[in-house]
């Protein structure tokens, strides 16, 4: 299965991600915000990333700008799961290079299997 990282500044809702997704057995690594993963991201190979949009230090638009400057990242598939749900920020979101758009509470099924839709 896949190795995908999670980033959320909410502890329990990275568990609740984390705990789904290893369910279907997926590696999973996590990261409170988006600097730390982007840290994370330059350090290893994630076959997806999963992040939250409202986050401090680096919000998940910005990690997704930045994910995509990475030549490993160019062409990963790059989730927003947040509460968020107003279309300017999808715009935003799509414009930064996000592949999809979760919203929150999520659906443990919906979530895999848009993970498992967008890893092909």
């Amino acid at each position: 299965m896949a190795n995908i990282l999670i980033v959320d500044d909410s502890a329990s809702m990275r568990n609740m991600v984390t705990a789904t997704l290893q369910s279907a057995g997926h590696q999973v690594q996590s990261a409170g915000d988006g600097q730390a993963a982007l840290n994370i991201a330059k350090t290893g190979k994630f076959e997806a990333v999963v992040t939250d949009l409202n986050m401090p230090i680096m919000d998940g638009i910005e990690l997704v700008r930045n994910l995509r400057t990475l030549p490993n990242y160019k062409y990963t598939p790059i989730l927003l799961l947040t509460t968020e749900s107003a279309a300017d920020k999808k715009t935003q979101g799509k414009q930064a290079g996000a592949t999809g758009w979760l919203v929150k509470p999520f659906n443990p099924e919906k979530l895999l299997a848009t993970v498992a839709k967008v890893l092909g």
